[in-house]
């Protein structure tokens, strides 16, 4: 069995290209309406090789989160979480704009683009920093 299904960049480098040209979209299959994070060839819920980008709404909630300590010479503490977007998806990311031990469980986020050493990196900020905005 030799089925192709997809030709040209696989899922993780579009999403990557998406995310440098300022787009934070994820997956949607076409057959069971699911949505789906990390980027695939087939959908995990029904097995469907239809997924179509979509745009999230960007809003999030905090599901888990940690505090990794660094020294500060080395670019001090910083967060790390699991993040539950709207959509049911869950990927891990960070929340920029409050201090890293702040970052609490259920807390509302929006998501972002980053840009940091050439590269696009999607975070997300607290609804409050943020404005209620879902762009970051």
């Amino acid at each position: 069995m030799n089925d192709v299904l997809f030709t040209g960049p696989g899922p993780d480098a579009l999403f990557a290209e998406r995310l440098a040209q300022g787009r934070f979209e994820i997956q949607r299959c076409d057959a069971c309406g699911r949505h789906v994070f990390m980027p695939r060839v087939l959908c995990p819920h029904c097995g469907a090789a239809a997924l179509s980008w979509v745009a999230p709404s960007g809003g999030a909630t905090v599901y888990s989160t940690t505090t990794v300590r660094r020294r500060a010479k080395q670019g001090g503490d910083y967060n790390v979480s699991i993040i539950a977007l709207d959509e049911g998806p869950q990927l891990m990311s960070r929340v920029e704009g409050i201090a890293p031990d702040a970052v609490r469980i259920g807390m509302r986020v929006c998501a972002g683009i980053l840009r940091s050493d050439g590269h696009a990196v999607l975070v997300f900020r607290p609804e409050a920093a943020a404005g209620g905005s879902h762009d970051a």
